[in-house]
């Protein structure tokens, strides 16, 4: 039902809005000033003390994002309350003054609101934060939207019925928890939050206390946290302010304010001297980790000022610097990493930041890459950045947020209230994009070099520093002792330490231009405003200009045909190759020359072989526009061939895959794969190491060249803020000046049926109280759209019976989910499925009580409530989806792949009109079978 931020690995929350202090080198005068609130918010304070946020956004149209945000979380808890922040969360699901138990789901679901997808909540270390997003062209159902964040503010019920209802679901969820990260997290947390509280308020809390917590403890909770002065109500969107803000105060005026109030805690994390050094393993962890964290001895300030602002731009852009060095090493012959990043930002107490290093590597590894993050750190420290990277550095963070300005009036109302989310939290600055794009150009100029390069003699330090390492356990394996660790630290001091060598890249992509081609007919679609164009090589493009964003063109591209022309032996042999290919680069620019180039650009472009087409997929600026069409052309005419390039990305992935086998529910996915595809001779499997030395780079490049040496037989569809005369322009120059040979190609159908027969199997591994059960039924039958829709509605309707059956009234899962679709490509095939975790003793009384959840839509079909759910779900989506680039481009691409009809394709209330309960009954009835494929995880036994 909610997503839970029980534990974040702290590694990526370089995400976070970085906060800083003024440490470097001020070239110009520090700059004066608050930094402003944007205008475009109104921010107000009721009687009680509940703060409220309001903000009018027309995209989405017709909605409004609530967030009801409690400054609360499990930090606050008492050792008797162990997790029950996070079970609050739950309860406020459960049962309310004006919504007994699941009469607020079932009353969302019936306006569009979609479970878990869209009704939402977290709860942190900190905080708790409900997600509501409500249709604001209906004033009951807006009505109905501020009744609910009221009831979670202050009318939850707790009734003991509902409290013991819901100590199953989440005992579910701490049981997806549990594993090797869990683990290993018990010993590399008590490190990295040393000393503090947080090392011992995991959000999730623990199994003996959610067994047997009291009633009164979680009441207690509620009644001491949940207080109008440690709230914020956040609404964003399409409505009036005035509207928005009579209903905060309407609904929320007439909470209490409290009487005698607990003192909010500000939780520290306290100094430490020594470093200190985590190192843990698992047999079942299928990944590897370094960590290099240098906490700041000083608590986080608050960005308040210009001055500040300034401060924390230096820092975005050592991070820029720093990460760029690192994707270079990356990149480089010998990596020793599969990806590393720094960053300096927020840790898990508000009153901390950092400057952190992370890589990821392979499970012998470790001290390679710890080696090579600590080296990279001592390099700046040493000798600092250079112009040209600064340079790009600052292009590229320019471009980012031009791109944002350019968008500032197209911004989803979902995206944008998470800053006034932080805001209340912790004052992180609100100024609007357009004063920060404004003011970073002002701002640039004065900064220097030096100063950014000087930021590393405040970052790294020997004292409040933590190293953790995180890895397999197994034979063979010889594990890092902190003495190697230790070694090391001392060691980078005076290693031999080179400076950074920069390399300049030419200006252009193209070194030549090719003679243009032309194109030779145009066709209009009036009704959905789509033109296609024909190429003078015989390759079709087609657009649409949308207005939905202002600087966004997204592009696909695709060619009959992919590795469904390959031999078996081809396939087997190039399969784990082809992810390689284009590490070496094109044009003769190598990848880390292509990123440097790329400095300011925004567009990306990626070729790709598929089944049974090859693939184009991008996305550009429309400033950028000419460079994606010169990559789409380079990546035609001139992919670079590079030994060193592809091994480079080999020995990433096969350190990325080293342990993958180690996680259960990987092995279980794969062992099902295998027994599933028992007899296909084109069966490739899940990548392992073994599989990544047989590939065959030299046969991948030979069949790359086949593919794609006839441009005439491709499809290209650009969707967005078009400029259609450079466009034309642009598809002359470089996509009809490629060779067309009139091959036509089509995809060869597959061969391979799976079983039409009952099959179960159960698969052990894993030393965790802990199962996953995954039902597949497939039939093989004629394609019509109307089968299609109620297929796929019946997986609609089957979740929410699921929900209702395995998870409230049962609780004896966290999540369960159902899915239907009925594809023509490349035969007609039905699928169908359900899976859904949940405790090994549970297992089979858990599928029978969702194949009878099926057998009751047999029986007696969908009520007419759960019919209006499921369409008002699908309406709403569309809704949305009418307005963004990705929807319309997948449906034009999916249309013309499976030779459907586009304008039906896209008249959702068309299908929803003639979709019937008798439709769904009967797709259930025909297809839901006894012969399906079960497949259960259970642990090893011991």
């Amino acid at each position: 039902m909610k997503k839970i931020t029980a534990f974040v690995f702290i590694a990526f929350l370089g995400l976070m809005t970085i906060t800083a202090q003024g440490d470097g080198i001020q070239s110009t005068a520090i700059p004066e000033g608050d930094i402003p609130v944007d205008p475009d918010v109104i921010i107000g304070t009721l009687p009680n003390g509940l703060t409220y946020y309001i903000r009018n956004n027309g995209k989405p149209e017709d909605k409004v994002e609530l967030r009801l945000v409690v400054n609360a979380g499990s930090i606050m808890e008492t050792d008797r309350q162990l997790g029950l922040a996070h079970f609050m969360e739950h309860m406020n699901f459960n049962g309310t003054k004006n919504f007994e138990k699941n009469d607020l789901v079932s009353y969302l679901q019936s306006i569009g609101v979609k479970f878990g997808a869209d009704l939402n909540a977290y709860t942190s270390f900190d905080e708790t934060v409900y997600i509501l997003p409500i249709p604001s062209d209906d004033p009951e159902k807006l009505e109905k939207g501020f009744q609910i964040l009221e009831d979670w503010a202050h009318n939850t019920t707790l009734s003991e019925e509902a409290i013991d209802g819901e100590r199953g679901v989440v005992l579910e969820e701490l049981r997806l928890r549990l594993g090797a990260d869990q683990r290993m997290q018990k010993i590399t947390l008590p490190k990295i939050m040393y000393g503090s509280k947080y090392a011992e308020r995991l959000p999730i809390g623990t199994k003996e206390n959610l067994e047997n917590f009291t009633y009164e403890d979680v009441r207690d909770y509620f009644r001491t946290w949940y207080r109008p002065d440690l709230m914020a109500v956040i609404a964003v969107g399409d409505l009036d302010v005035k509207t928005l803000e009579e209903k905060i105060k309407t609904h929320f005026s007439k909470i209490s304010k409290a009487k005698n109030p607990q003192k909010r805690e500000s939780y520290q994390l306290p100094n430490h001297e020594e470093t200190l050094i985590a190192i843990a393993s698992d047999k079942e962890a299928a990944f590897t980790s370094v960590q290099v964290m240098y906490k700041d001895p000083f608590e986080a300030p608050q960005v308040k000022t210009v001055s500040d602002y300034r401060d924390r731009l230096v820092k975005n852009l050592f991070s820029t610097l720093i990460n760029n060095r690192l994707d270079e090493l990356r990149n480089s012959p010998n990596p020793p990493f599969v990806f590393g990043f720094s960053y300096y930002g927020g840790t898990f107490a508000r009153t901390k930041n950092a400057y952190q290093s992370f890589a990821q590597t392979s499970p012998d590894g470790q001290m390679v890459a710890l080696k090579a993050i600590l080296e990279e750190n001592e390099r700046v420290k040493r000798y600092g950045f250079q112009e040209g990277e600064f340079d790009r550095a600052k292009k590229s963070l320019l471009a980012r947020l031009e791109k944002q300005f350019n968008d500032r009036d197209k911004m989803e109302s979902n995206r944008l209230i998470g800053e006034y989310v932080d805001h209340y939290l912790e004052e992180s600055p609100i100024p609007g994009i357009a004063w920060e794009f404004n003011t970073t150009k002002d701002l640039l100029p004065g900064i220097r070099l030096e100063e950014i390069s000087a930021l590393i003699n405040g970052f790294i330090h020997d004292d409040n520093r933590v190293i953790v390492l995180t890895g397999p356990e197994k034979e063979g394996l010889e594990q890092v002792t902190e003495e190697q660790v230790r070694t090391l630290l001392d060691e980078i001091k005076t290693a031999e330490i080179k400076p950074y060598k920069d390399s300049e890249v030419r200006n252009d992509l193209m070194e030549s231009m090719p003679a243009a081609g032309t194109i030779t007919s145009s066709e209009y679609d009036p009704d959905l405003e789509i033109t296609t164009l024909t190429l003078s090589n015989g390759a079709k493009l087609t657009y649409k200009k949308t207005d939905f964003k202002n600087d966004e063109i997204l592009f696909r591209a695709f060619s009959p045909g992919g590795t469904s022309l390959y031999s078996d032996e081809e396939l087997q042999a190039t399969s784990f190759a082809n992810g390689g290919l284009t590490e070496a680069g094109i044009g003769g620019l190598s990848l880390n020359d292509m990123s440097k180039f790329m400095s300011g650009k925004i567009v990306r472009v990626r070729p790709f072989i598929s089944s049974f087409s090859e693939n184009f997929d991008g996305s550009a600026a429309p400033k950028d526009l000419e460079t994606l069409f010169q990559m789409v052309h380079l990546y035609f005419t001139s992919l670079n061939k590079d030994e060193e390039a592809f091994q480079s990305h080999m020995a990433k992935q096969k350190s990325f895959l080293g342990n993958l086998m180690a996680n259960p529910q990987f092995y279980f996915q794969d062992q099902i794969s295998k027994i599933r595809n028992e007899g296909n001779p084109r069966y490739t499997g899940f990548p392992t190491v073994e599989k990544m030395d047989a590939a065959d780079y030299d046969l991948a490049y030979q069949k790359y060249l086949e593919r794609f040496d006839d441009a005439g037989d491709f499809h290209f569809y650009f969707v967005g803020n078009i400029d259609e005369s450079a466009l034309k322009e642009y598809a002359s120059t470089y996509l009809a000046s490629l060779p067309g040979k009139n091959s036509n190609e089509k995809y060869i159908p597959t061969a391979f049926r799976r079983k039409d027969m009952y099959q179960k199997h159960v698969i052990e591994r894993g030393s965790d109280p802990k199962s996953y059960v995954s039902i597949q039924w497939e039939e093989e039958i004629p394609y019509d759209r109307e089968t299609a829709m109620a297929v796929d509605a019946l997986g609609e309707l089957l979740t929410i019976k699921l929900i209702e059956k395995l998870r409230e009234e049962e609780g004896g899962v966290y999540g369960v989910g159902a899915n239907g679709n009925l594809t023509k490509i490349t035969y007609p095939l039905l699928t169908f499925s359900i899976s859904f975790p949940c405790g090994p003793e549970n297992t089979e009384k858990l599928i029978a009580a969702a194949l009878d959840e099926i057998e009751k839509i047999k029986k007696d079909g969908v009520s007419p409530e759960d019919m209006g759910k499921i369409k008002e779900t699908y309406l709403v989506k569309q809704k949305e989806d009418l307005k963004t680039n990705r929807y319309w481009l997948t449906n034009m691409v999916r249309a013309d792949q499976e030779e459907r009809d586009l304008g039906l394709m896209m008249n959702l209330e068309g299908k929803l009109a003639t979709l019937t309960s008798e439709d769904i009954q009967q797709v259930a009835r025909k297809y839901l079978d006894e012969n399906y494929f079960l497949g259960i995880l259970m642990p090893e036994k011991e």
